[in-house]
C-alpha cells in the first residue's frame, strides 16, 4: 500500500501563514502533503479537474481551506467523493464568521467536515483519523499522540500544584 497523501489547497497564498501547522502535523504522522492555490471563483475549472482527478492521483483526503466568500471547500466536495475538511480563515471581514458559514453551510448531499476559523492544526488530525481506516498505523501514531497529550497536560496540572504548595 502507498504512503498516504493530503492535498491541501488553498484559495490564496496569503492563506498558507495559517496552514503551516497543518502541513507540519501531517508531516509529524508522515503522510505526504501536496499544496496548491486554487480559488473557486477566478479558477474554478481548475478546482474542478483538481478534485475529479484527486482519487486518481492517490489523495486519500481534501483540506480546502479559504476566506471571506469560502467556497472553495464546497466546490472541491460537489467533484468528488474523497473526504473534504474546509478550515475557514480569518479575514478582515467578520473575523472570519463569514468563511465558517460559508463553508458548514452545505446543501444536503455534499457534506464538508469543518474545523474552527484558522483551525488547521485540526483539519490535519482530522484527516489522520479518516485516513486511520485504510492506514492502521496511523490509528496507533493518533493513539500515541493523545497519550502524549495527556502526559502534557497532567505535567501542567503537577507544576500548578507545585506552585500552590510554595
Amino acid at each position: 500500500m502507498s504512503k498516504p497523501r493530503v492535498a491541501l489547497v488553498m484559495g490564496s497564498d496569503s492563506d498558507f501563514p495559517v496552514l503551516e501547522s497543518c502541513v507540519a502535523t501531517l508531516k509529524k504522522f508522515d503522510i505526504e502533503v501536496e499544496a496548491m492555490v486554487c480559488s473557486a471563483h477566478r479558477t474554478p475549472e481548475k478546482a474542478a479537474d483538481f478534485a475529479k482527478n484527486a482519487e486518481k492521483n492517490g489523495i486519500g483526503v481534501i483540506i480546502g481551506a479559504a476566506g471571506k466568500a469560502a467556497h472553495l471547500p464546497g466546490v472541491l466536495a460537489a467533484f468528488t467523493t474523497l473526504p473534504v475538511i474546509g478550515v475557514p480563515i480569518k479575514s478582515s471581514t467578520m473575523d472570519g464568521l463569514d468563511s465558517l458559514l460559508s463553508i458548514v453551510q452545505m446543501p444536503a448531499g455534499i457534506p464538508v467536515a469543518t474545523v474552527a476559523i484558522n483551525g488547521s492544526e485540526n483539519a490535519a488530525l482530522l484527516a489522520v483519523q479518516i485516513l486511520g481506516g485504510a492506514y492502521p498505523e496511523l490509528r496507533e501514531k493518533m493513539r500515541q499522540y493523545k497519550l502524549q497529550m495527556a502526559e502534557n497536560v497532567e505535567k501542567k496540572n503537577q507544576a500548578l500544584q507545585e506552585r500552590l504548595k510554595a
